[in-house]
């Protein structure tokens, strides 16, 4: 049986930094997962991040430390989507938004995709027949199609009635488009009413069932 190779100890990555005195240690952690956020296009979860720090390094006291550096940043830590990521500070939209030559409205979501995306995040899983009656119109295949381009929803598991027809859920990516830990963090209806997302025409606000309410989701990864 042949003898598996010698990795020298040295060639190894280094985590616990032993030989470095306590503050200079926990600065380089710092450096470490300050770098490994900059580099992540998507939040970046603490079981990754464990993997550049030492057994011993309290992480959730590492990244206060670095968000109290980027307090006077345009840009901070923030926990979303069940990670960490680096993102612009909300006041600074207007900037992003002129440096890039687009339209705020361009972002967006149109009101009806936003009225059935609603009604998905509160119903999930949900067929399109379901979000038709809960919405009081027609949920057509494209709405939904345009939904899922935008990686917000995906198909969840089929419903247990005749032709076993898809429901749907939303998705990580829904949580980092709103901004969203869990989808416990979800708004209050009343919250929603506020903001005139149930205002549409033909979304029967006098019918209960037809509201979007907070129902026992699951915490979907």
């Amino acid at each position: 049986m042949a003898k598996r190779a010698h990795i020298p100890q040295s060639s190894l990555f280094d985590t616990e930094l032993a030989d470095l005195p306590a503050q200079s240690r926990w600065r380089e952690w710092m450096s470490r997962v300050e770098a490994v956020l900059f580099a992540a296009a998507e939040p970046v979860s603490l079981e990754v991040l464990r993997r550049v720090v030492g057994r011993d390094c309290n992480l959730d006291l590492l990244i206060d430390d670095i968000s109290a550096e980027l307090a006077a940043r345009p840009y901070e830590i923030v926990f979303v989507g069940g990670g960490w990521q680096f993102r612009t500070r909300p006041r600074h939209a207007d900037v992003l938004h002129a440096a890039a030559a687009r339209k705020k409205s361009a972002a967006k979501l149109s009101a009806t995709e936003m009225l059935v995306l609603a009604a998905i995040a509160y119903h999930q899983p949900v067929t399109r027949a379901a979000l038709s009656e809960i919405t009081g119109r027609d949920v057509s295949r494209d709405i939904i199609a345009q939904l899922r381009d935008q990686a917000l929803i995906a198909a969840g598991p089929r419903a247990p009635r005749p032709g076993a027809p898809y429901s749907y859920v939303t998705t990580r990516r829904f949580l980092e488009y709103f901004s969203l830990q869990t989808l416990g963090d979800l708004p209050a209806i009343e919250m929603m009413e506020d903001a005139g997302l149930l205002d549409e025409p033909g979304l029967r606000k006098d019918d209960p069932a037809a509201i979007p309410r907070m129902g026992d989701d699951p915490d979907l990864d």
